[in-house]
């Protein structure tokens, strides 16, 4: 557990870092474009290279010892943070500004390169909880994941915010590359005592999906639990194309980070909770309760333009969303054999995230070119205004009033399904199955 705690500070130095250089990104690139469009590219363009990698990624760290894999990734994101930095020093601003440009694009993707390389320590630290910790303690284990992930979450927001407000752009790169480091330094101090690495069917020497698919396949009813979470994230893209120019219109980007550290305090009391308490005997259903109330909380936290409704909503949907990572999480971590769990939790990012983007990508000129020029429009007023009031983002609100309807209707009928009792019945008998073996042992 000493060395399980060290990488938990080690991860949440590197998440921290590198989710600070993407938030103060995004907000630097809608502040200097305002356009919706921008910011709907790059949540998609991450959630999509992040689904398109995680296959890759998750042989990687089934082919090679798990400090490695992170040693490795922990470098590649300091080398691209710090080409980023240098292409802000040397190129004029309005050149670097320039859409239209190569300059604006090529920026991007060097730190979108060092923000999606850093995803592999993430995966990396889901196998080491399983290597780590004992099997009681893995759903509060993940709490702590999620508790620490919320701490980073938390403190880069307002960072973000606040130094792109009075600072600017230039010093939160450099602010990422000195931090990156320092936890390279540090991960490399740490020794993790991990087996050899060959699995039992033989080390994987190709990224093969194929493969990866079939070993979710063979568990019964992972499958389906995977989809319903894609099917959510397919959902939850709206949320992420259009969160963040909704609320720089309501405030101002430092009162917006400031807002965002306020709120995430939901992701760390909820790991904190779960660290406490624990999952529940049935992690499945915890996960579908926890979409429930997020899908709830969705749909009405914009019904009317006011920031402490929206600020309130965040909070509690911060807290859910701890729960339902950290239940879908204690049930792969159950069920998937150790030597797959890199190519079984690559795979079921590559989905979950995979579906992100294309709503993501979708919303931003749907939102831009119709629903807030339609809400702003005397129709749109007629026909949803008694609804969802007056405002400048009513055409916003509107996209994430659809989306969470259809959420929480899909959540609901999953609980009268077989796949649910099928996976719940999985999940319960690889914990009789442990059990078992655990006394065999002793």
């Amino acid at each position: 557990m000493r060395t399980f705690h060290h990488l938990l500070v080690n991860t949440a130095l590197a998440n921290l870092t590198t989710s600070m250089v993407w938030f103060g990104l995004t907000f630097w690139a809608y502040l200097e474009t305002r356009s919706v469009l921008v910011t709907s590219i790059l949540g998609g363009g991450y959630m999509l290279l992040v689904a398109i990698m995680s296959v890759p990624f998750g042989t990687l760290i089934d082919r090679v010892r798990k400090k490695t894999a992170m040693v490795v990734a922990t470098a590649a994101t300091a080398t691209s943070f710090a080409f980023g930095l240098v292409m802000f020093l040397l190129i004029p601003t309005d050149v670097l500004l320039d859409v239209g440009g190569p300059a604006f694009w090529t920026f991007i993707t060097i730190l979108l390169i060092g923000t999606i390389v850093e995803s592999i320590r993430n995966l990396a630290l889901s196998t080491c909880v399983t290597l780590l910790v004992p099997a009681p303690g893995r759903a509060r284990a993940n709490g702590l994941v999620g508790m620490v992930q919320g701490i980073a979450f938390a403190f880069n927001s307002v960072v973000a915010g606040l130094a792109i407000g009075f600072l600017g752009m230039g010093w939160v790169l450099a602010a990422g590359v000195v931090l990156v480091a320092v936890s390279w330094l540090h991960l490399l101090t740490i020794r993790i005592d991990e087996p050899e690495v060959v699995p039992a069917e033989g080390a994987p020497t190709k990224v093969d999906f194929v493969a990866a698919f079939r070993m979710a396949q063979a568990i019964p009813g992972l499958l389906a639990l995977i989809f319903f979470a894609t099917f959510n994230n397919l959902l939850g893209g709206v949320f992420m194309g259009l969160l963040d120019p909704y609320g720089l219109e309501l405030v101002s980007v430092q009162a917006w980070g400031l807002l965002y550290a306020v709120v995430t305090t939901g992701y760390i009391i909820g790991g904190a909770v779960i660290a406490r308490t624990g999952l529940g005997a049935n992690p499945v259903r915890t996960l579908l309760l926890a979409n429930v109330v997020m899908w709830t909380i969705g749909a009405t936290f914009t019904i009317r333009e006011s920031i402490v409704l929206l600020g309130v909503g965040m909070f509690a949907y911060m807290g859910m969303i701890t729960y339902a990572e950290a239940a879908e999480q204690t049930v792969l971590q159950k069920v998937v054999p150790f030597h797959q769990q890199g190519r079984v939790f690559g795979f079921a990012v590559a989905l979950e995230l995979g579906a992100a983007p294309f709503s993501t990508f979708l919303i931003g000129p749907i939102a831009e070119f119709w629903l807030i020029p339609y809400m702003g429009s005397s129709a749109g007023r007629d026909t949803f205004g008694s609804l969802l009031g007056e405002g400048v983002a009513r055409g916003i609100a509107l996209a994430f009033l659809a989306a969470s309807i259809v959420g929480l209707a899909i959540t609901l009928l999953a609980f009268w399904s077989r796949p649910y009792r099928t996976i719940s019945q999985t999940y319960v008998e690889s914990t009789i199955n442990e059990s078992l073996a655990e006394r065999r042992g002793a």
